[in-house]
């Protein structure tokens, strides 16, 4: 097959059809790389259109800087305020025992660790 259609065009021909074939590729491509070059486009087009992406840009801003500006409303039940604020008052008197009682305990721990970095109790460390 491939001497069949071989005779039919020349050597000359074949070579001329793939150089114009390879010259339409390399177009193609180029053409392809330009239309990808999205840096050199943003750079193109804030160039041309400086003030349209100033203003996008600026209410851009504006809207991210004014969103948190909304506030939530919450509606919370008096009934279940009470409760909350009962166990609060009852956490604070606990967390205060806890202190009154850490700082009552805490020489015992001291001499407790002390003893135990240091051996036995009434006993020095000899070093030899």
């Amino acid at each position: 097959m491939a001497e069949k259609s071989a005779g039919k065009k020349s050597i000359d021909e074949l070579r001329a059809e793939i150089a114009g074939s390879r010259e339409r590729v390399g177009r193609d491509l180029g053409g392809l790389r330009h239309e990808l070059d999205f840096p050199a486009k943003f750079r193109r087009s804030f160039r041309e259109q400086t003030v349209s992406w100033i203003t996008a840009a600026a209410a851009v801003g504006a809207l991210i800087a004014l969103a948190p500006m909304r506030r939530k409303k919450i509606y919370v039940d008096a009934k279940s305020s009470r409760k909350t604020q009962k166990k609060l008052v009852e956490t604070g008197f606990a967390l205060a025992a806890l202190k009154v009682v850490a700082g009552l305990a805490r020489p015992v721990i001291v001499e407790f660790v002390k003893n135990r970095l240091t051996g036995f109790p009434g006993k020095s460390r000899r070093k030899t």
